[in-house]
């Protein structure tokens, strides 16, 4: 998958839920991302104090899942 080799370039390895709009612009809110990972449906997260971040490859792999398999929210 082109697109997906060409996230994995650009992402960085870690990505703050607060700046999934500027790294994905129109994709995907940040504030959408808490309510899917308060419901266990996010992506895998981590956390530092009261931040909330994903590793790049959990994130892609989230990600890919859903968009190859249209999953409802």
């Amino acid at each position: 998958m082109k697109n997906l080799k060409k996230l994995l370039e650009e992402l960085p390895p870690i990505i703050g839920r607060k700046s999934i709009d500027k790294l994905l612009p129109g994709v995907i809110d940040p504030r959408h991302l808490a309510n899917l990972d308060s419901k266990g449906l996010g992506p895998k997260r981590c956390k530092f104090g009261k931040h909330v971040f994903y590793r790049r490859d959990d994130f892609i792999e989230w990600f890919v899942e859903r968009v190859e398999n249209k999953k409802p929210e």
